[in-house]
């Protein structure tokens, strides 16, 4: 009942939120924001509610600048968050490990934004940013990949859903690292974050009402089986096209002979949210 509990506050968060924006949209107009505006639309998560998503954690950002916390220990907090989520998924507690996984989701955005309210952004911060979002990530897969170690087929899904995550922001690092334009693709980090704790977040719905019904226990972990299966399907296709356009963007270039040391700064330009001033492209 725990479990059930956590999704049931994420639910009626969820609803708080959209109403409390709602209002804003009625009264002001709707919020605007450059980095969503650079990201682009997305077919799997429309411009309008990532507006939302950074609407509702501004006041969150300047309350941590104000009371005086740096951004990098906000991307700290981000790993131990999605450490704790990881185990909590790998005990099965999918409502606990869907609620700390947004926590940790939420910190990913806040270390951006709380660095540009203090003027402290730099490159050895944007690592770190990066950096701990791909540890995120692969967290929350292998609390996943722990719990259902003895279903083929889920645990099959899960490492397709990571090897889709990872190759999305590969293709974007390349891109950087080769100084050609970023692909937009879809399934990108926030995409991402979205849907697996959806995903999660669901599972204790599922299961309480399927015990109520008298219906097959497979159905307790569709709702992530199916998002686990969107990611590798989607993510590892967005991949593939994003690094196709990435090679055809590089051939139409003259080269210059920098390939490379460009290659070489991959591991310094890994996806995540950059603790730059200026807004990167959603990876």
């Amino acid at each position: 009942m725990l479990d059930l509990a956590f999704s049931a506050a994420l639910a009626a968060l969820a609803v708080v939120v959209m109403l409390a924006y709602a209002v804003r949209v009625a009264r002001r107009g709707a919020a605007r924001f450059a980095r969503v505006e650079q990201a682009g639309p997305s077919p799997l998560l429309g411009r309008s509610a990532m507006h939302m998503g950074y609407w509702a954690m501004r006041p969150l950002a300047r309350g941590i600048a104000a009371v005086g916390a740096s951004a990098n220990s906000v991307s700290w907090a981000s790993l131990v968050l999605a450490a704790a989520a990881g185990v909590s998924l790998g005990a099965g507690h999918f409502g606990l490990g869907a609620a700390l996984s947004l926590l940790s989701s939420s910190c990913d955005a806040l270390d951006g934004m709380v660095a540009r309210e203090t003027a402290t952004a730099s490159a050895a911060g944007e690592v770190l940013d990066a950096t701990i979002d791909r540890y995120a990530e692969l967290l929350f897969f292998a609390g996943v990949a722990v719990r259902e170690r003895e279903s083929a087929i889920v645990l099959g899904l899960t490492l397709a859903a990571t090897a889709g995550a990872v190759m999305v922001s590969y293709a974007t690092a390349k891109a950087e690292s080769l100084q050609v334009d970023v692909p937009r693709g879809v399934m990108r980090r926030p995409e991402r974050a979205v849907y697996l704790v959806l995903g999660a977040g669901l599972v204790p719905i599922t299961a309480f009402a399927r015990s109520r019904w008298g219906l097959a226990p497979w159905l307790d972990t569709s709702p992530l089986v199916a998002v686990l299966a969107l990611v590798a399907i989607v993510g590892n296709g967005s991949a593939i096209a994003r690094l196709a356009t990435v090679a055809r963007n590089t051939r139409a270039q003259p080269d210059t002979g920098t390939t490379s040391n460009a290659c070489s700064a991959d591991a310094v330009r890994l996806a995540g949210e950059a603790h730059g001033a200026a807004p990167p492209v959603f990876r």
